[in-house]
């Protein structure tokens, strides 16, 4: 991770994503991932460009499998976008920067 992205666990999702002020855009993946990784650089940036507006989470579905199973993610990369402890939206799957961009700029 880094000073843009959160790295968040099964036991830490609550506080970090569930609990935070503002929207979480929530990342599941893993190392094995292609497309994770084709994705990883785009939400770094989102992460920079939206800092104090939107907080980018990583969960390692490797590491942390309660969290995914709980959301029912079945493919990976899978993203969501968390407000108040809600999903309000969730995409499946690798998408451009510009298409990440926008579907958190329609959120905000």
């Amino acid at each position: 991770m880094s000073e843009h992205t959160l790295a968040v666990s099964d036991s830490s999702f609550d506080k970090d994503v569930l609990k935070a002020s503002g929207l979480v855009l929530v990342d599941f993946w893993a190392e094995w991932c292609g497309p994770c990784k084709m994705i990883g650089p785009a939400l770094e940036e989102i992460g920079k460009e939206f800092a104090g507006k939107v907080t980018v989470a990583k969960v390692n579905i490797d590491d942390n499998p309660e969290t995914p199973n709980a959301y029912q993610v079945r493919s990976i990369p899978t993203l969501m976008l968390v407000r108040d402890g809600k999903v309000v939206d969730k995409k499946v799957g690798a998408l451009p920067k510009s298409q990440l961009k926008a579907w958190v700029e329609g959120a905000l």
